[in-house]
């Protein structure tokens, strides 16, 4: 198998860090730009390059042809729109659309020097299902949504373009909603499936479209449990 250079967003921890972990095992080489290292510090074929994508600081510039981006980076602004202000909703918006898009822009260079190039980004099961106090994290993940369609016309028929759609996933970002017994079981029950997300299951579907799905442009695939796809 021929090793492939893969730049990920917020390597360091979560779903990104499996991501890297998934594609390392299978003998690629992984460029992570993160605040921190991470778990893959050490990791001969990991390339750890700081950066902060809450700040306005420019990318940093990557000469290697890439064969897959992927955006992690994300928040979870849970609040009532009445204690919500406007610069809570701007800092989001930075962060999960604002970065994304600059993220995306800076290196399709990069993926146009290689073959199948691919984009993986990340929206939420409340892009699209109605929750009380979601409405940060709904509006800024319903815009990567429309990003993702509108990339995905601009940039083909070179590079796809495509998102994927959690529910809540146990990683460090959801630590809040799950440092208890209680509130795991609670948010368990709320899905179909009766269990929170695995970071794992949702890395698995990342490399699938990275490097499996070449006739897959423009869509957003749901992980979500079944929360807000079936009734039970």
């Amino acid at each position: 198998m021929d090793t492939k250079t893969f730049l990920i967003a917020g390597a360091s921890s979560g779903i990104g860090l499996q991501i890297a972990i998934k594609l390392i095992s299978e003998g690629h080489q992984v460029i992570g730009l993160s605040r921190t290292p991470g778990a893959l510090a050490n990791d001969a074929s990991y390339r750890f390059i700081a950066h902060d994508f809450s700040t306005a600081n420019p990318l940093p510039e990557i000469e290697t042809p890439i064969e897959g981006l992927v955006y992690c980076p994300g928040s979870i602004q849970l609040k009532a729109i009445q204690q919500i202000r406007e610069a809570d909703l701007e800092k989001d918006l930075r962060l999960n659309v604002v970065a994304a898009f600059l993220f995306v822009q800076q290196y399709s260079s990069n993926l146009k020097q290689a073959i199948n190039p691919s984009v993986v980004l990340f929206s939420s099961v409340a892009a699209t299902l109605g929750l009380p106090f979601h409405s940060i994290v709904s509006v800024s993940k319903a815009a990567i949504e429309g990003l993702t369609r509108a990339l995905a016309a601009e940039l083909s028929p070179a590079i796809r373009v495509n998102c994927i759609a959690p529910s809540l996933t146990d990683t460090p970002l959801a630590g809040t909603l799950l440092n208890s017994e209680s509130k795991r079981a609670a948010n368990s029950e709320r899905h179909p499936l009766k269990k929170i997300g695995n970071p794992t299951d949702i890395a698995e579907l990342a490399v699938f479209l990275l490097q499996n799905a070449p006739w897959m442009t423009g869509q957003v695939l749901a992980i979500n449990g079944g929360l807000g796809t079936i009734l039970k």
